[in-house]
């Protein structure tokens, strides 16, 4: 993910902003068990084989290893196609009962059309992936940079077509929506209407869109690393502190995806975020990838 790179991030301040006070309202104060899912964006990952995958699994197999590995996806492969009912198929009896998809919005209907006009596009991709069953987690609408304030009656017709059909989160990316109070307020408060959740990205050369703002009980967060930088490790762990936060305040579900520089890095990443949300979050559902122990060469003389 290229958006909001930096060449350093030496000198990023990398802290979460203060908690928005309308969290409280939006999240109840009810505690509930939060169900928390880690995951990359990809998971045919070569090499990924003899490290997080067993050594010499074939291409087939990989999807059917990250599922064991991670118990979610950020699944951009929806952005370029829709998928077919025998594809879908594939993907839903691949992974474990508790793995949930997040399919991306499709890039016809949220770049090409800009949201207009996309109701056939929509209807099929929605009769698609609800064909993953309770293996459908949260999907997300990734809006374009030029996506400004002026265009929210076009979000407020899609949302009303189809966020009651699909669970739904939206990212915007112009910054007008964080600069201008009166605009980012219509924004949220349009998402919250609709029971739609906020996407948070935290990256280092936009730190508006890390924004904080819950308009559901459940949020999913786009983590963007930097090959493991130590700001990564620190900025994970305060946002296992945030997330206990809002689990006490009545939050139910979290995705947190990691991007790291092509996808390498992203096990490594997740598996420090398990560790470190467990730590805060005992309770919580979640599991994470474990890395495969090496052969030992000495056995493998005598195999």
């Amino acid at each position: 993910m290229d958006f909001g790179k930096l060449p350093s991030v030496d000198a990023v301040d990398f802290s979460l902003p203060p908690e928005p006070p309308e969290n409280t309202e939006v999240l109840g104060g009810i505690r509930h068990p939060v169900r928390l899912y880690v995951g990359a964006t990809g998971y045919h990952m070569k090499s990924w084989v003899g490290r997080w995958y067993p050594l010499g699994t074939p291409e087939r197999q990989f999807l059917a290893c990250y599922g064991q590995q991670f118990n979610t996806i950020e699944f951009n492969t929806t952005h370029y196609r829709i998928p077919d009912a025998a594809t879908v198929a594939r993907w839903r009896e691949a992974v474990p009962d508790d793995f949930r998809f997040c399919p991306k919005i499709p890039q016809t209907v949220s770049h090409a059309r800009r949201l207009i006009n996309a109701r056939s596009n929509m209807e099929q991709f929605c009769q698609a992936i609800l064909a993953l069953d309770g293996r459908l987690g949260c999907c997300f609408l990734q809006l374009p940079p030029h996506f400004g304030p002026e265009r929210l009656g076009d979000l407020e017709k899609f949302l009303a077509a189809f966020a009651r059909i699909i669970p739904l989160a939206v990212e915007v990316r112009h910054a007008a929506f964080f600069a201008d109070a009166a605009a980012g307020q219509a924004l949220f408060s349009l998402l919250q209407s609709h029971q739609t959740s906020a996407v948070i990205t935290d990256v280092a050369g936009r730190r508006d869109v890390c924004h904080g703002r819950l308009t559901t009980r459940c949020t999913l967060i786009r983590f963007v690393g930097n090959g493991l930088h130590p700001t990564d490790f620190s900025r994970t762990q305060a946002w296992a502190e945030r997330l206990a936060l809002w689990a006490s305040m009545g939050l139910e579900e979290a995705y947190f995806f990691g991007h790291e520089p092509d996808n390498l890095l992203a096990p490594e990443l997740a598996a420090f975020a398990v560790s470190t949300f467990r730590q805060h979050l005992p309770q919580a559902h979640l599991r994470g990838p474990v890395q495969q122990t090496p052969p030992d060469p000495q056995m493998t003389l005598f195999a």
